[in-house]
């Protein structure tokens, strides 16, 4: 079956006997490579636009794998189904994950692994993590049409992280000798270089803020 990297990269993180819900599923084409590439037994899509959801259940059909993916129209955690301990959210922003994680705090005890690939605002995305009681277990990074997507897997479980650590990511970090993380960490200070320029000097947290992120870049790259 023939998925993008960015799912096939997330669906690759998915713990094997784990019950996984995949939020915001679109066309459940995640859902449909980890029954049929990995063998998962059982699956939850969830979609919060019948449309999308209703072309996700023919996909199911045409793979004959429908028996084994339970499709919820629902918003968020809200198609949260008895038994799921793991949590995939891919294709959104960085902002809009995080509201949907805080909408249903009670229901994230339940979690034992939750995984993410924001389309922005990934520094955020960590925070909020940490602060709902998680550690950051693995982080990679995609290319798609010239895009970088960080992917970002969390587990139950406090560890401290300095601010540089949620910026750069603490694992990715790491991974500085990797070609993609390198061409990520460019594309990175290309564009906050580009903002510090771009910023009114009356800005001054924010270009202060700026000038810190730079620093770490630039440290990052020339370690």
């Amino acid at each position: 079956m023939k998925i993008s990297e960015r799912l096939k990269t997330i669906a690759s993180l998915v713990p094997p006997s784990s019950y996984p819900l995949d939020i915001g599923c679109d066309h459940a084409l995640l859902s449909i490579y980890l029954v049929e590439e990995r063998n998962f037994s059982k699956v939850v899509a969830s979609d919060n636009k019948k449309g999308p959801l209703e072309q996700a259940k023919k996909n199911a059909s045409s793979y004959q794998v429908s028996d084994k993916i339970q499709f919820v129209l629902a918003e968020g955690l809200d198609a949260y189904q008895e038994g799921v301990d793991t949590l995939t959210i891919s294709g959104m922003g960085g902002l809009n994950i995080n509201r949907i994680l805080l909408d249903h705090k009670e229901l994230l005890k339940k979690m034992k692994t939750i995984i993410l690939s924001p389309n922005n605002y990934s520094v955020a995305v960590r925070r909020n993590l940490v602060k709902l009681g998680y550690f950051v277990k693995e982080e990679m990074v995609v290319k798609e049409n010239n895009l970088y997507y960080p992917i970002l897997v969390f587990e139950r479980g406090k560890k401290f992280y300095f601010e540089k650590d949620l910026f750069l990511g603490p694992i990715l970090k790491q991974k500085n000798k990797e070609t993609l993380v390198l061409s990520y960490y460019q594309k990175l200070l290309q564009e906050k270089e580009l903002l510090l320029k771009a910023l009114p000097s009356s800005f001054y947290q924010k270009r202060r803020q700026t000038k810190k992120e730079i620093k770490w870049l630039k440290k990052v790259l020339e370690s």
